[in-house]
């Protein structure tokens, strides 16, 4: 099976993370992959390296035509049996080109629960009618697309993230030697976020969370940030305005997502709205205790009150850190086992490539 994929961007986020994986689970049972990225550098690639990556130069209306006519070639060359759009760019250019290309099974996944306002959400319902099937990554997004009339119901499908369970498995050694690299102490607790800087993650809410927390507690704690984005220079601002420069560590962009979960004690997800957060089970199926704001496809993965507060809520969320830092060892190392658990047996990657094959073929 030849397969098109065409994505808005390859940078670090989660919906690039999330194609990289099901790309390289789609060649290693025979299919042929290639990837049309429109616009940025590209950050993340599949492992494998059968997989070629088609580069582009999209910066809205004025260079449209040119890339139309660029993915117009590459398909009539390739006949591929699947293009697959993920995003809101991506989607709506593949399915302006279905207009006058022959694409045999058109595939649009949004990654998010959030639609992204009136002029979007009139785009994506003129042009629906080019969609074979649409898809979300949990099943509150796609419930709030259909309410919106923004996926027709009809057509309209659930799948979830998958993780890499083999490679984000808890593992003592990495602990120990990034604690060490970190000059992290014995009893220093250590929280991780990741993702870009923009508006979704809400980082203020985490950094307001973690003052109120560190001015509540007696804890030795440090807050770790992976990621970059448009909103860097405010979230920098707001760290020396909180006198928390030595507290918070910005850590950029990274490539050691597994090793830096397992250095950490708990995971936090200060979101206003996400999809299905890939990088909330990444976390899980290292064993760590995880507290999210109840943003969209987080309840559905976490599967418990105890661990959710609500959006936009920064007072809450600091509460709900000093709980967790209150919490007896052996029992956060029992919930950690429960939450790996929870992902091998609801999102792994074996999974979520066995689902889109399901819907390839069906």
């Amino acid at each position: 099976m030849k397969i098109l994929f065409i994505i808005t961007s390859l940078g670090m986020g989660g919906a690039e993370n999330v194609l990289a994986n099901l790309t390289d689970g789609l060649v290693q049972r025979g299919c042929e992959v290639k990837i049309i990225c429109l616009k940025g550098e590209v950050l993340v690639k599949p492992q494998s390296d059968q997989v070629e990556i088609v580069s582009l130069n999209f910066d809205g209306l004025s260079n449209i035509s040119s890339i139309l006519k660029s993915i117009k070639t590459i398909i009539l060359n390739d006949q591929p049996d699947i293009v697959h759009a993920h995003m809101f760019h991506a989607i709506i250019v593949a399915r302006i080109l279905r207009i006058t290309t022959p694409i045999k099974k058109l595939v649009c996944t949004a990654h998010s629960k959030a639609f992204g306002g009136k002029i979007r959400a009139l785009v994506y319902k003129m042009t629906d009618r080019w969609s074979d099937i649409n898809t979300n990554v949990s099943h509150e997004a796609t419930e709030n697309f259909i309410k919106n009339k923004i996926f027709n119901k009809n057509n309209s499908l659930t799948i979830t993230n998958g993780v890499d369970t083999e490679k984000f498995i808890f593992n003592f050694a990495d602990r120990i030697a990034y604690r060490t690299q970190f000059k992290i102490a014995d009893n220093e607790k250590v929280f991780i976020a990741i993702g870009r800087f923009n508006e979704a993650k809400d980082y203020p809410n985490l950094i307001n969370a973690f003052n109120l927390f560190r001015k509540k507690s007696h804890v030795e704690s440090k807050l770790l940030i992976v990621g970059d984005g448009e909103l860097r220079t405010s979230i920098e601002n707001l760290i020396v305005d909180t006198h928390l420069s030595d507290q918070i560590i910005l850590l950029g962009i990274r490539h050691d997502i597994p090793q830096l979960l397992n250095m950490a004690d708990t995971f936090i997800l200060s979101s206003e709205w996400e999809g299905l957060p890939t990088v909330l089970m990444e976390a899980m199926s290292t064993e760590k205790i995880v507290i999210s704001t109840d943003c969209g496809g987080a309840r559905e993965i976490i599967d418990s009150e105890d661990f959710l507060v609500p959006i936009k809520n920064s007072e809450e969320l600091s509460r709900k850190m000093l709980d967790i830092c209150q919490l007896p060892e052996q029992y956060c190392i029992q919930i950690g086992k429960i939450n790996r658990q929870r992902i091998v047996d609801h999102y792994s990657l074996d999974a979520m490539v066995a689902q889109w094959l399901k819907v390839y073929k069906s």
